[in-house]
């Protein structure tokens, strides 16, 4: 099982809750530039703790600082990090809510899609059933994304599914 929790800031005591089967996601869209400093905090504070660590929306300044992978937001559709050369350990993940974001995810070559939203009831909002469909359009591997709690997360098994992303349910 691989879960995917997505922080806007550096907060230890959240961090720590994880396990390591958690994958910490960084993304903050309101500072720009990408505060460098921080996010190597937040590297070596992940490193101790044996969790991974992936930045948001900056591919290049993820190889740059030698962290575990870059997530591509449903909203980034570019393909300039298909000449990037990178290490093999390094993971590159995207997020989907419909077909059309699932091939560009596929052309982008992300080796695992979020698809969003299972639960949570937004303009996104699949549920089970249309989760169940559009999950079945890619050969890549599909992880859960949107809503998920400690009271609907038994209901993943449904799916088929252990892979799961979010960030209330982390808090």
């Amino acid at each position: 099982m691989s879960k995917y929790y997505f922080i806007n800031k550096f907060d230890t005591n959240n961090i720590d809750k994880q396990d390591k089967q958690t994958t910490i996601i960084y993304r903050n869209y309101s500072s720009s530039p990408v505060d460098q400093v921080l996010i190597l905090k937040i590297k070596s504070y992940c490193k101790k703790k044996s969790i991974k660590f992936y930045l948001s929306n900056d591919i290049k300044l993820a190889i740059k600082l030698d962290l575990d992978g870059a997530y591509i937001p449903a909203f980034n559709k570019s393909l300039k990090h298909l000449a990037y050369s990178y290490k093999k350990k390094f993971k590159i993940i995207g997020s989907a809510h419909n077909l059309k974001e699932i091939k560009i995810k596929e052309i982008q070559n992300v080796k695992k899609i979020l698809l969003s939203s299972l639960f949570k009831k937004n303009k996104n909002f699949l549920g089970i059933n249309k989760f169940k469909l559009i999950s079945k359009i890619t050969k890549k591997k599909v992880v859960v994304l949107g809503g998920i709690s400690t009271k609907n997360i038994k209901k993943l098994s449904l799916l088929n599914q252990s892979d799961f992303a979010g960030i209330s349910y982390f808090e």
